[in-house]
Order: structure tokens, then sequence, then C-alpha cells
């Protein structure tokens, strides 16, 4: 980790429900949780666990029925319409497994978008966005548009448009999802390059165990609650691939 550490994102008692007909439903049960600044974490547990409702609480993308949640002490469930798009824009870059680029913009645009947004002028974002897509390795392709690129090269300009803005933290939800095992890897050491070498902090919502070789924290998510929370050290890690050795199983110690 490359920044002091501190605590960028605390999670306070938070629930949240949902009715179903006339069933209420309890995604979360009073989780309580602590992100440190330049930590790579991974959230992890099965279909329904309340992974994804965790993972868009942090991200301001749902608010909670109830506690709050804190990125960098700003109690973002009592924010405004504006005033959270405002922090989202300058706090938080988003990755999602879909890539939701923008098919009729070039990647050069999709990644200056959020600079726009941000009120920086045309050739500075123009700059900026050439020197993001330099970053994750698309130089040369800045002027094609989605359909023109391979899933792991959208992928990458979804990468490089997270970090448009200098977020503190980058939230990448299922981002190896949709790609093949080798373009995957590439995405996850990708990732971990942004945590060790510029000290952002990934937040990923992730059923990809190679993510676990990467990973400063594993945060394991069971019938609304966290169940455990894993160093790497402490993980029993058999993932073949980056970081890991063996034939692409895993034993984590992962209750079923």
């Amino acid at each position: 980790m490359t920044e002091e550490r501190r605590t960028i994102v605390r999670v306070v008692g938070v629930t949240k429900s949902f009715t179903m007909g006339k069933v209420e439903v309890m995604a979360l049960k009073g989780v309580d949780l602590e992100i440190f600044s330049g930590e790579y974490v991974s959230i992890m547990g099965p279909s329904g666990s309340g992974k994804s409702t965790l993972f868009n609480m942090i991200g301001g993308l749902d608010k909670p029925t109830d506690g709050k949640v804190f990125i960098d002490e700003v109690d973002i469930s009592q924010l405004d319409a504006y005033e959270l798009a405002w922090l989202r824009n300058r706090k938080i870059g988003y990755i999602f497994q879909t890539f939701n680029l923008i098919p009729v913009m070039s990647a050069l645009e999709n990644v200056t978008l959020p600079m726009t947004f941000a009120g920086m002028n045309s050739d500075d974002a123009q700059d900026k966005g050439i020197e993001l897509l330099k970053l994750v390795g698309l130089g040369e392709r800045f002027q094609h548009k989605p359909l023109e690129l391979s899933g792991g090269q959208q992928q990458r300009v979804a990468v490089a448009r997270s970090l448009a803005n200098d977020p503190a933290i980058v939230l990448a939800d299922e981002p190896t999802g949709n790609l093949d095992l080798t373009t995957g890897e590439e995405i996850i050491e990708l990732l971990r390059m942004l945590s060790q070498e510029r000290g952002v902090t990934i937040i990923s919502a992730t059923h990809d165990y190679k993510m676990l070789n990467v990973s400063d924290r594993v945060i394991w998510v069971r019938d609304g609650v966290v169940d455990r929370i894993e160093r790497r050290e402490e993980l029993n890690i058999t993932v073949g691939g980056i970081g890991g050795k063996g034939n692409g199983t895993a034993q984590t110690g992962e209750r079923g």
C-alpha cells in the first residue's frame, strides 16, 4: 500500500430490506465493516448472500434501510442526489461486469466523459484520457468504439474510465465475470497494479477465486452478515494463475 493506513470506508450497523410480494426480505442484517486506504479487498459469498447489496451500499448505488455508510468520514446515506452524484464522480470509480460503455462513443470519449462532468476542459480531458488508455495498454485503440474491441479490451477501457477523476476508491463488480481465463487474469493484475503503485483502494465483489491471490483481505458474506474477514496470508490458497500454484482449484475454508 502506498498511502498511510487510514479508514476510507466505514459501514456501521447497515441493514437493507426489500419487499417481495407480501414478504419482507432482509438482505443485510446489521453489517459493520472498515476498509483502509490502498487496500485490495474482495467481497465474496454465494448468490443471495447480500454481497452485491453490500457492494451497492459502499458505492452509494443504494441506500440502507438503517445504519450509516461513510466515505472519507462523509455519511453518504445523508447526502441528497446532487451531493451524492458529486461524491461518486470525484471519489469513486466504477468497473462493471458488463463494461457499461456507451456504444456510439470511442474508447477515448468513454474515458473522458466523467472528466467532462467534473468540469475539466476538453483539451486536458483528451490528454489525460489518452494517458489512461496507454496505462491500460490501449494507447493505439483510443478511437475504436466498444463493438470494435474485444471483451478484454472493453474492460480495459472501463478500468481507464474508472480512473478518470483520480478516485480514492475503485469499485469493481465481477470485473472478470464476462472474460476468458487469461484476460481475466490480466484485468486482476491491472487492478493489483493500481492498488500497489497508485495507492487506489480496490473493492471487488466477485466469485473469481483468483482474486484471493491478490487481495489484502477477503470479506466473506453469508445470510446478510459478514461471516468472517481473512487476510491473504490466512487463506489456504491453491488457485492457479496469478501469484498462485495448482490446477485452478481453491481451498479457502469457505463454509458451505
